[in-house]
């Protein structure tokens, strides 16, 4: 046996550990939800075959070939009695992709399948894609929309201009993937879309399409855009949306301060439809990305009709620190048959947790958790009166 055999063996030992490591939960919560200790998908959970040449006469000293920065951001659905989630894997290059890991549980225990997903290319190729969020759609087929950034040929000179629009693909066993032309809006850029579920009847009855859009000016800062926009097309294999409202908007010293934009496609439930998004606010030590919820109207699902106050998810610990720190950022949740929540967020684009939750949790948070007053004095008054009831409870009680 070769020094490289030796090293591949511990490599294989210690990847095995990783994988099989159960999870724990982690300390009493806010009754909202409860995170776990272990990150459910890290960089070193890729698997190894995709890394190294385990060949020793080409790899002498089992040296990495292919490294990998980060897995995170991933869509997320069940599929065929597994918790699925497509991640974004970041390799040392920069460029991500793709790749499908699966659980029996939910929490701990992914492995990712055995070839990262193809992904057809349009007629511009991408330079890099990201973010995928998964929709079934009740037409029949698996959506995915993502992120694809291309240079922004309009500055050639500038080697970090892009640009960025919502790529679109499609598949019936998340195997296979056709590739549909990306989304055309009248917005210079668009992150962050996301398609609604189900179709919606437009003023003349016609079945469209319906997806949650972000326009922004630029590949960055979103300018004169920015909120959770809403708009319809009526093919999916030619999408083309004419007009956009937008549903949720950036609002001045909030949590949505400089932009916000749908996580994944919301879950419907007898309330309405549970959102869960991403807002994002000014700090002296840079831009700080939280998850937060809202809920729109079941028949019209670009109307808010309940806005709780705050962040529902905000990096924590270790979770502050990564490759862009004090960032949480999802766009994957899935509810099983017991209605039980699993949320997928990132922390600080390098790696991904699950946080649990059920859908009765989360319709009592958004129903009777208070809205942003707005202003400090506003905010005292509430827990002043929060204070009060609390007195007037315990009165009851002695």
């Amino acid at each position: 046996m070769t020094n490289a055999d030796e090293r591949l063996g511990r490599l294989r030992a210690e990847h095995e550990a990783l994988v099989t490591r159960a999870n724990v939960p982690a300390a009493t919560g806010n009754g909202i939800y409860h995170r776990w200790q272990h990150p459910v998908i890290t960089a070193a959970h890729v698997p190894l075959d995709w890394r190294y040449d385990f060949d020793p006469a080409a790899n002498p000293f089992m040296q990495e070939r292919l490294g990998i920065n980060a897995t995170f951001n991933a869509g997320a659905m069940a599929w065929q009695g597994k918790y699925l989630v497509v991640v974004r894997v970041e390799g040392d290059d920069r460029k991500s992709f793709f790749a499908i890991a699966e659980s029996p549980n939910g929490i701990d225990n992914f492995r990712f399948w055995k070839r990262p997903v193809v992904l057809p290319q349009t007629d511009e190729p991408d330079t890099n894609v990201y973010d995928m969020r998964l929709t079934q759609h009740e037409d029949g087929w698996i959506y995915g929309l993502f992120c694809t950034e291309r240079k922004d040929l309009s500055l050639p000179n500038d080697t970090s201009a892009a640009t960025a629009q919502c790529g679109i693909a499609r598949t019936k066993d998340l195997v296979t993937w056709e590739r549909l032309p990306d989304l055309k809006t009248n917005s210079g850029q668009q992150r962050n879309v996301v398609l609604h579920p189900e179709f919606v009847r437009d003023a003349t009855g016609a079945a469209q399409y319906a997806l949650y859009t972000r326009p922004q000016d630029g590949f960055i800062s979103v300018g004169g855009g920015g909120g959770i926009g809403w708009g319809l097309t009526r093919d999916i294999t030619n999408p083309v949306i004419e007009s956009e409202v937008i549903v949720d908007t950036k609002v001045y010293h909030t949590i949505k301060e400089v932009k916000n934009g749908q996580g994944p496609a919301p879950i419907k439930t007898a309330e309405g439809w549970l959102h869960l998004a991403h807002g994002v606010r000014n700090t002296a030590a840079g831009l700080r990305y939280v998850l937060y919820m809202f809920v729109t109207d079941l028949n019209e699902p670009w109307r808010v009709t309940h806005a709780p106050g705050g962040h529902l998810i905000a990096p924590q610990g270790e979770e502050r620190v990564g490759d862009v720190s004090n960032v949480c950022f999802s766009n994957g949740w899935i509810v099983n048959d017991k209605d039980e929540v699993f949320i997928y967020y990132a922390s600080s684009d390098t790696r991904l947790h699950v946080a649990n939750s059920s859908l009765a949790r989360l319709v009592d948070y958004c129903k009777n958790t208070p809205s942003d007053p707005l202003t400090s004095a506003a905010c005292v008054d509430q827990r002043l009166d929060l204070i009060a009831r609390n007195e007037a409870w315990v009165a009851r009680q002695s």
